[in-house]
């Protein structure tokens, strides 16, 4: 069966929430920001700040040089989650099949084979977009397209308001005009490298072989070549499938390349990440590090264990090896991230060995006591010698 996918996209997502919150915003250029962290960065920014040169992720300092007539808003995110619960009540009448996005209002729907029930695909984006109107006083933008990769691109080319209808068989055809920097899953480093070889629209880089895109992209050549082409068999998740992750991050109140305070930092968060696996009893079997340097270019290195970790000591030295791995560049970091995947619950299996058993079982005593005392008296109450090292 020919798949059918929507993407429902609400542009400036926060923004458009606050805008809702205190119309005295419309049209004026907005700027939504983390403020009470240590590096208060742009979260979201309105289409007039975007038009003065303000992106996401940019410090804020450099954001109201470039928009000095901005009004700052900081994040509400129990109000983003409010409003993206809604927007799923919309969508679910008409599929189980819904993917949302983290808070950003982003919605995927796969309606294939739906037709006899609700009509055209293109006829259910409409009715969504107009009960999401009535009852949120959102606007979303809505694409149609056999996958996600060009339903997602589509949306990009529309933004921040309108429709568009990728019919089958004309992926690559729809793709082959728009520039590298419209189409998903690229990564920053990968337009910068599809540059230096003077290719930046999407059909010049189709025109090249799988053979030939290895020799600079290595192992991303594959997914990049189907990209270019519109290939996507990335199914749409239901929210009851959506694989959980724990995702903790660091931004970096100066620049540094310092080894020990990148360690001192990833073991802080390899705390906050220990914490909520063992609130969830979960175990972790995949471990990911994400490095944004200060030039905003990015480094994302991964190991996959079989037995599940949840414990600091034992994520930390993980962790570590990786950092190693990805620490390839002498330029400042930026921020720090680190993913727990592939959750799982811990395993009933005993140890066998009376050494293992023995130091497994006073790891798991402190790591209690530690919890049962920052559950009682805080997080700050009681802290590893190693996070006082910077």
């Amino acid at each position: 069966m020919e798949r059918s996918i929507i993407h429902l996209n609400v542009a400036d997502f926060a923004v458009a929430i606050e805008k809702l919150l205190d119309r005295s915003l419309c049209n004026q250029p907005v700027i939504v920001t983390t403020a009470r962290s240590s590096r208060p960065v742009v979260h979201d920014m309105s289409e007039e700040a975007f038009h003065e040169g303000v992106r996401k992720g940019m410090l804020l300092k450099e954001a109201r040089r470039l928009c000095r007539k901005a009004v700052l808003k900081e994040t509400q995110p129990k109000i983003y989650q409010k409003a993206m619960r809604g927007m799923l009540r919309q969508a679910l009448p008409y599929t189980p099949l819904v993917e949302a996005g983290n808070h950003d209002g982003h919605l995927f729907m796969d309606v294939s084979g739906t037709g006899r029930l609700f009509g055209q695909p293109s006829d259910i984006a409409c009715r969504i977009r107009k009960s999401t109107q009535n009852y949120l006083g959102l606007n979303p933008i809505w694409t149609v397209a056999t996958n996600k990769l060009v339903a997602k691109a589509a949306s990009r080319l529309v933004k921040p308001s309108g429709e568009y209808i990728v019919a089958a068989g004309t992926e690559d055809t729809f793709l082959a005009p728009l520039p590298l920097s419209l189409l998903p899953g690229l990564f920053r480093r990968e337009l910068i490298r599809m540059q230096e070889f003077n290719l930046r629209i999407t059909g010049q880089a189709a025109a090249l072989s799988l053979s030939q895109l290895m020799i600079p992209f290595g192992k991303r050549a594959e997914k990049i070549y189907c990209a270019v082409r519109g290939i996507d068999s990335t199914p749409v998740f239901s929210m009851a499938r959506t694989p959980p992750k724990i995702c903790v991050e660091h931004f970096f109140a100066h620049e540094s390349n310092d080894w020990n305070l990148a360690l001192t930092v990833l073991f802080k968060l390899a705390e906050k990440a220990g914490r909520r696996l063992r609130y969830r009893n979960l175990t972790a079997r995949q471990i990911s590090i994400f490095l944004e340097y200060a030039d905003r270019q990015q480094a994302v290195r991964q190991t996959t264990v079989k037995k599940g970790l949840c414990h600091d000591d034992t994520l930390f030295c993980l962790a570590r090896t990786i950092l190693q791995r990805a620490w390839t560049r002498r330029v400042q970091l930026r921020c720090l991230r680190l993913t727990c995947d592939k959750l799982t619950i811990p395993s009933p299996q005993a140890c066998l060995f009376p050494e293992e058993k023995k130091h497994t079982v006073r790891q798991q005593n402190l790591t209690s006591a530690l919890d049962r005392i920052r559950g009682r008296h805080g997080e700050a109450s009681i802290r590893h010698a190693r996070c006082f090292a910077y």
